[in-house]
């Protein structure tokens, strides 16, 4: 796949997986029936790349009126926790979605799992070997040379039952011995090549304690899973294509020896998702944070679900974006703009509008009586009158944003400069008079006189016709609060790999393009309605964006802000430009 094969993706029409079932359901193949997984392994958090998967195998599940299983994959205890599949449980219901009975484990299906190992042996389809891991790996062979049979490859039936037994009991030492299925280490598919099926580990497993002290390979133990749930379409990602032939081999073996019925799950592989600006590979993403690149887990810059949430991104938005991209057996790469423009669509509908100062500059008006205020009404949502509007103070002394200010403005400048009229949004019409510097030049106020009869929604309204128009935030009412302006983690669309047209090698240290504008800590001045936000609370901050109540930092009566995402595509000429 070409890292600058970068494309928006549209709104598919169809999609393969979809045209298979249909064809299951004319055929009758599973009598009406629909079941499908989403399989995760408890040993890291969910990313983005997850979000799509779950979409699709719980989405078709909704589509067809049929079941989608959550099933923790737990086969290797040395790397899974408790608390990975809570956090997994709270992303899948985050999402929208819902499994009902059906939350299976792995570890569940342990003692099928060993009958299972154990028929293969009786079937003379398994055997113990004693190689260790470099002699195996030396007699595999290559893509284009056949493996050497192992030595122990044709130990009896008798002995093989009695080894994996002593393997169970725990008599031997990790690597001394492991169990293989029985295929042809002569296959061009090295995947059926007597892959490893049962390992021996003196772990302590977070469901099972030490009741076992061998364990299932995930490629022996995912066939068993789905076939002891009766799933009928077993969907994953194109990396497991090699390995179907061993997915209906073992379910073949498995059903020929009365373990399972037929029809058998049937594996279907789509291409996992590709997204600029992002990694999503694991071991990426734990540098990441046990470098101290990011600030945990749920930092709103990291690819993860946990901190797509702290972010912003919506569930509706991921679900829109699954819809858009499709799913297709071809790599493609996906540029984060979907994704940005998916959660833009849905917050542009669903967020209440509210008034933020980001980079604030006094404004006083002059001829505003001190100590007056009054009430100015904006309308929380402008396509939804029916929300209703919020009030506003409007005071003498207000908070505008820096940029609305130049003393000596330049060519299309239709803000405040001395001698000019604007309006305040939802208030009064202004003329700037000038303005106060500081010992060192720099402008900390700027002056103004306010037109009584020009207030918005007023008779006398419509009488002053100005270009500017500018949002405000009264300095008496208005409090101060962090605000996180968050963007993309990396400045290059693919981390660490060359820009088309280098001649050096494409791979290079990722970290190298991690954006050092990616998070930036502000005080800003805020309109007293945001007082009340709760964590997760979503809105527009007119002019600048969408932003969340953080879900971790936010106290009553004081939340913290994080951007979301800004109002248009701020990166897209920057891509254009590589």
């Amino acid at each position: 796949m070409n890292p600058n094969d970068t494309k928006a993706a549209p709104a598919p029409a169809t999609n393969f997986v979809r045209n298979i079932i249909d064809e299951d359901m004319r055929s009758g193949k599973w009598a009406g029936r629909v079941e499908t997984r989403f399989p995760p392994e408890p040993n890291g958090y969910l990313h983005y790349g997850h979000a799509k998967s779950i979409c699709l195998n719980f989405g078709l599940a909704e589509a067809y009126d049929g079941a989608c299983h959550l099933r923790f994959d737990d086969t290797n205890p040395e790397k899974e926790e408790q608390e990975y599949v809570d956090s997994i449980i709270e992303a899948v219901q985050w999402l929208g979605f819902k499994w009902g009975k059906h939350l299976y484990f792995a570890s569940d299906y342990f003692d099928i799992m060993y009958a299972c190992a154990v028929s293969l042996i009786k079937a003379g389809k398994a055997y113990v070997d004693s190689q260790s891991a470099d002699e195996m790996r030396a007699n595999r062979g290559t893509l284009t040379k056949p493996g050497t049979n192992s030595p122990w490859r044709d130990r009896s039936v008798a002995e093989n039952l009695d080894l994996f037994s002593r393997m169970r009991a725990g008599e031997f030492a990790e690597g001394s011995q492991i169990l293989r299925a029985k295929i042809d280490m002569a296959s061009p598919n090295i995947n059926l090549r007597d892959p490893a099926i049962y390992r021996i580990r003196k772990a302590t497993h977070h469901r099972t304690g030490d009741n076992w002290c061998i364990y299932p390979m995930y490629t022996f133990a995912h066939p068993i899973e789905d076939a002891i749930e009766s799933v009928t379409h077993s969907i994953c990602t194109l990396e497991f294509a090699d390995q179907r032939p061993f997915y209906d081999w073992l379910l073949d073996a498995l059903a020929t020896a009365g373990h399972f019925p037929r029809p058998l799950p049937q594996q279907i592989e789509f291409a996992r998702l590709n997204l600029t600006y992002v990694v999503l590979s694991k071991r990426k993403l734990i540098q990441l944070v046990d470098e101290g690149h990011v600030d945990g887990w749920d930092d709103p810059r990291l690819p993860t679900l946990i901190g797509a949430r702290r972010r912003g991104f919506t569930p509706e938005g991921f679900r829109l974006f699954a819809e858009r991209i499709g799913v297709s057996k071809g790599d493609a790469w996906i540029d984060m703009s979907v994704l940005e423009e998916c959660m833009r669509e849905h917050l542009n509908d669903s967020a209440p509008r509210r008034v933020a100062v980001l980079d604030p500059l006094k404004l006083e008006l002059s001829n505003y009586p001190a100590g007056q205020s009054e009430q100015c009404h904006a309308p929380n949502h402008p396509l939804k009158p029916e929300l209703g509007k919020r009030e506003m103070p409007f005071s003498r002394e207000l908070w505008i944003e820096r940029e609305d200010f130049m003393e000596e403005p330049v060519k299309g400048f239709h803000r405040l400069y001395p001698g000019n009229m604007v309006r305040l949004r939802y208030g009064y019409v202004v003329k700037c008079t000038g303005c106060e510097k500081d010992a060192d030049g720099n402008v900390v106020k700027v002056l103004a006189e306010y037109m009584p009869d020009s207030k918005s929604g007023t008779p006398g309204a419509d009488n002053y016709k100005v270009k500017g128009n500018l949002h405000w935030v009264s300095a008496a009412h208005g409090y101060a609060t962090e605000v996180r302006i968050y963007d993309r983690l990396f400045a290059h669309p693919h981390p660490g790999q060359r820009r088309e047209g280098d001649a050096e090698e494409m791979e290079r240290n990722f970290l190298d393009d991690i954006n050092p504008d990616s998070k930036q800590v502000i005080t800003a001045w805020l309109e007293p309605a945001l007082r009340g936000a709760h964590p997760e609370d979503h809105f527009q901050f007119e002019r600048h964006g969408y932003f969340v109540a953080d879900r971790r930092d936010s106290a009553d009566g004081a939340p913290v802000f994080n951007r979301t995402v800004t109002l248009k595509d701020s990166w897209a000429k920057v891509s254009k430009k590589g």
